[in-house]
């Protein structure tokens, strides 16, 4: 394995791709939109107005055509970085052999939506300021609308300021580096900055039909910094995290914020599309939508966070989105609740790092995957337990989703990972079917709501007996992928944390012995290895999720100092912002999938969580105390089924 990158001074060298890896940028965001950074100052992706909006630089996916704005010396640098502290508000520093450069990156938000919301200006905030020295810098504009189909006419309206404008998409932008045009939809400009001098560029989304030239003076650029500075800290003191691993713990509570859309609070799966889960392949999908199986996990992160409003905000999109019959019920939305998301291959896009299809969209939203009831009924006993209401008109659609169950949980379905080949009978999918019943029950019962108490018992025993039957290897006797399969899934190392059996069950402790010798590489967990038969096939990384779930179960089975060990290696493996990709290369530590991925830092603070309350539990053996229950994410102890 190759050595990791440390945190910190990066040399900035040729690479053979001119594409930098996708674990080099850095997200900012205004909890409306998102933007990705560059190590050498580039935004090479930005949605302006939303997350799943048309970007006006996506240069990762295209490197020619995509369009992006970089502000960098001319010559020769080393850059370090960071995050201002508890903010997700980016400065750089380039350090030249002249002198040294900062340059801090922002989407600017101010407080001013109800609950003290963040509200969007639509802008993108750069400011670089001189440190030591004297060095030339440059700023180069090249936007590019519509996933680089457009190449906007770029005016010039003054030496400072200009606007750009072409198909349903216009910026308005400023630059006290004065700009030339070099070309239809460029501008560029250099100057010289000495210690304590300062260069400022703004540039502001805008409709065509709006389009005007807007100017903020230099106080009103350093209000607008202030003001982000200002609502990221008191967002981030309110973490009452207090244990082991507090700074990872609380970046991922940033990414989850930043990757919230505030009006609605839904919070999407990654804010970028099409980065590949393999170089050059096609595993290349639309993430920019929220997930119905993260909300439970998600759910629990904010509650143990204490961000409560955020909580209830993200229930409450839940509630709206998913109204209606039951079996209309889908697996993603988009964040304003859309249910049409068609999926699309953007043709005459290279995409990254020549990895096509780019898509946008998402046509897993029209498979059948009977987890997601199990998923749903697990976040509304999640949010009664952190003691949320569940209105009458909910507790009648979570009736309608048990109905659906009793209808269809012995059909095949496309499981968890949304395989694009032959439904199967996942046994991952039937445990979330139990799960969704068991909710159900345990709702009616804590709250004294109307239910068929009787059936919805048996049917609970009918789907466990099959799982019991049909869902283990009896040559292993471990749980299977599906039944009939040798196969072995990463979902099935669930099994002990959604409660369906304790984890000490001989057959959990199979199935996670068999995760750890079949689907393992140094450590890491792939998602299961017969990626020829899931109707996409090619092969893909490590998931960092599995990964941090083997560490969940490693930690439940009392394994602590595995589980600690394994969890650290994976922390080692962010970049060096802490930010956390949907996969890794497990031969080369490289970033894979989209990034950064809201699951994989929902993952990290489950497993602290669970690697907290097991140490705790640990000591309190040691020492005679009484026990507290085990460590679970999303319920309490099974009862008996009765």
């Amino acid at each position: 394995m190759l050595p990791l990158e440390p945190a910190g001074i990066v040399e900035v060298v040729a690479e053979p791709s001119p594409y930098p890896p996708i674990g080099a940028y850095g997200l900012i965001s205004d909890a409306h939109s998102a933007a990705l950074v560059s190590r050498d100052g580039s935004v090479d992706w930005c949605c302006f107005h939303r997350f799943d909006a048309r970007p006006a630089f996506a240069r990762i996916l295209d490197w020619r055509k995509g369009g992006y704005c970089r502000i960098a010396p001319t010559a020769p640098y080393r850059t370090s970085r960071r995050y201002l502290p508890g903010t997700n508000v980016l400065e750089t520093t380039f350090e030249t052999a002249a002198g040294r450069v900062r340059l801090i990156d922002c989407l600017p938000v101010h407080p001013a939506g109800r609950g003290g919301r963040a509200h969007p200006y639509h802008q993108l905030l750069r400011l670089v300021r001189g440190e030591a020295g004297a060095v030339e810098v440059e700023v180069q504009l090249s936007p590019r609308f519509d996933f680089g189909r457009t190449v906007p006419r770029v005016e010039l309206r003054a030496e400072d300021a200009g606007v750009a404008y072409g198909g349903a998409d216009a910026l308005a932008f400023q630059s006290t580096i004065p700009l030339t045009r070099t070309g239809p939809g460029d501008a560029s400009g250099r100057a010289t900055l000495h210690a304590g001098e300062e260069a400022v560029c703004a540039i502001t989304y805008m409709l065509p039909h709006d389009l005007h030239l807007v100017r903020c003076s230099r106080e009103e650029i350093h209000r607008r910094l202030e003001q982000t500075v200002a609502f990221w800290t008191r967002w981030a003191a309110a973490c009452i995290y207090d244990g082991p691993y507090r700074e990872a713990v609380l970046r991922s509570a940033l990414v989850l914020k930043a990757l919230t859309n505030a009006p609605t609070g839904a919070i999407v799966a990654a804010p970028t599309t099409s980065l590949p889960e393999q170089i050059g392949g096609t595993r290349n999908w639309d993430y920019r939508y929220t997930w119905l199986r993260d909300a439970a996990l998600t759910l629990y992160a904010l509650f143990t966070l204490g961000y409560t409003e955020e909580a209830h905000a993200f229930m409450g999109w839940l509630v709206r989105t998913t109204a209606g019959r039951a079996e209309d019920l889908q697996i993603m939305y988009g964040v304003g609740g859309e249910r049409l998301i068609p999926e699309v291959e953007l043709t005459g896009l290279e995409g990254y790092r020549g990895s096509r299809p780019v898509r946008i969209g998402n046509a897993a939203a029209d498979q059948f995957q009977l987890d997601v009831y199990g998923y749903l009924a697990d976040t509304a006993w999640l949010y009664h337990r952190h003691g949320g209401e569940l209105d009458p008109v909910f507790w009648e659609f979570l009736q309608g989703v048990v109905d659906v169950v009793e209808r269809l949980w012995l059909q095949p379905d496309r499981g968890i990972w949304e395989i694009r080949g032959a439904p199967r009978h996942f046994v991952s999918s039937k445990v979330m079917a139990w799960v969704a019943v068991d909710r159900a029950i345990r709702l009616a019962r804590a709250q004294g709501l109307p239910a068929p108490l009787g059936r919805w018992r048996a049917l609970r025993r009918r789907i466990r007996t099959w799982i019991e039957t049909e869902g283990v290897d009896r040559r292993t006797g471990a749980f299977a992928q599906s039944a009939g399969s040798p196969e072995v899934d990463a979902s099935l190392l669930l099994v002990p944390l959604v409660r369906f059996l304790p984890a000490h069950d001989p057959r959990v402790v199979a199935t996670v012995e068999r995760v750890r010798a079949e689907l393992t590489h140094d450590g890491f967990v792939y998602r299961y290895r017969n990626t020829e038969h899931d109707g996409v096939g090619g092969p893909e990384g490590t998931f960092v999720i599995c990964t941090f779930w083997l560490v969940d179960a490693l930690a439940m089975l009392g394994r602590l100092e595995e589980a600690r060990a394994l969890f650290e290696r994976v922390l080692g493996y962010a970049n060096d912002l802490g930010l956390l990709a949907e996969e890794l290369d497990p031969h080369t530590g490289e970033a894979l999938g989209n990034f950064p991925q809201a699951f994989s830092h929902v993952g990290l603070v489950g497993a602290a969580m669970n690697l907290l309350k097991a140490g705790r539990v640990g000591a309190r053996a040691q020492t005679g105390a009484p026990q507290a229950p085990g460590p679970v994410p999303s319920a309490d102890p099974p009862t008996v089924e009765s």
